[in-house]
């Protein structure tokens, strides 16, 4: 139960950048894809403050469900399964891109670009 601190540890790394004068506050993109797709994801949601564009390739959105399809299930010892217990399901729900993009115009995002492949047979572009 520890897959928040990846993601606090990328969101100070950016602040890190900025504070230190290696980026602007305004230029700070982010990009990852597979892992790195699901790290951009739950840190856009997180911290849309912080970056000023983000691009996930073929990322794990559905922290849910993602067990379900395709080679999910082996990623279980990675992620975890929300199915397994109440507590994993409430820890995974809390990071899960999918489940935390807020309604209406709560939050403004940074520019955005999600990317999938029809025929990933890995991270199944639900």
């Amino acid at each position: 139960l520890q897959k928040q601190n990846v993601f606090d540890d990328f969101q100070s790394c950016g602040e890190f950048l900025i504070r230190e004068g290696y980026c602007a506050e305004d230029k700070l993109a982010i990009e990852g894809g597979s892992n790195g797709g699901l790290l951009v994801g739950a840190c856009l949601n997180q911290r849309p403050d912080l970056f000023a564009c983000g691009i996930a390739h073929v990322g794990v959105m559905d922290m849910l469900k993602f067990q379900r399809f395709t080679i999910g299930h082996a990623w279980c010892t990675d992620f975890g399964n929300s199915e397994d217990s109440d507590e994993m399901f409430e820890y995974i729900v809390k990071y899960s891109p999918l489940h935390n993009v807020p309604s209406g115009s709560e939050v403004t995002y940074p520019a955005t670009m999600v990317l999938t492949g029809d025929h990933d047979d890995r991270v199944v572009p639900l």
